[in-house]
């Protein structure tokens, strides 16, 4: 076979495929993340939306945290964890909800995705804790006319210790934001057991359950 007839078989092979990749493989496609608060005390911060590939994830259970994904998980501050995604070539786009979540409340996050970008994941903090976050860890977003519904735990950041006391919690009845009790931090992320009832705060009306929030997934149009 002559090489002019590979050349033209090559070409029809790669314009076949990309006529089989998803519509969101072409075009930017924009998704409503909706995200449920399911506990019965905790404050979510606002929770953080990233758009990325598969061959980056904001945080991997068993593994050690990203410094600002400790931030947030500590202090509820989206902005350095976003900062640092946004400099990733694997990172498509972040956004950030315009406030906190309230107990039983929801907040809806529009993000925009395309090939090869097809993988959401979403953070935020539980705010009466030392560094519990929930998390969404790269899901792959869902075909058209379908929607994603993920039961989403609780993590441990495993940056500080969790010593549930007011001194370094915070969100309310403690406030104090910016303090760090690293002594007998666990070095990993992992599954937040909740409120025990060791410091100041009483596991009857700020420990939960996991899951602590459901996120639904889907197309705008």
């Amino acid at each position: 076979m002559k090489a002019n007839t590979w050349t033209r078989i090559a070409v029809i092979a790669v314009i076949a495929a990309l006529f089989s990749l998803p519509a969101f493989a072409q075009n930017n496609t924009e998704f409503r993340v909706t995200i449920t608060n399911l506990t019965k005390g905790q404050i979510f911060s606002p929770p953080l939306v990233v758009s990325h590939s598969r061959d980056v994830a904001v945080f991997q259970s068993g593994s050690p945290a990203l410094p600002e994904l400790g931030i947030l998980a500590e202090d509820g501050d989206p902005a350095p964890l976003r900062g640092v995604l946004d400099t990733l070539p694997q990172v498509f786009e972040t956004a950030v909800a315009g406030g906190p979540v309230l107990p039983g409340q929801t907040v809806t996050v529009l993000i925009n995705a395309r090939f090869p970008y097809d993988r959401i994941s979403a953070v935020g903090m539980l705010i009466q804790t030392n560094d519990a976050f929930f998390g969404l860890n790269s899901v792959e977003i869902p075909e058209r006319r379908m929607r994603g519904v993920y039961s989403v735990p609780a993590y441990d950041a495993g940056t500080e210790a969790n010593n549930e006391l007011c001194a370094f919690i915070p969100g309310p009845p403690c406030g104090s934001g910016g303090v760090r009790d690293t002594a007998d931090a666990e070095g990993y992320v992992y599954i937040n057991n909740g409120i025990t009832g060791i410091g100041d705060l009483e596991p009857s009306e700020f420990t939960w359950l996991n899951p602590s929030a459901r996120i639904t997934i889907r197309r705008t149009r």
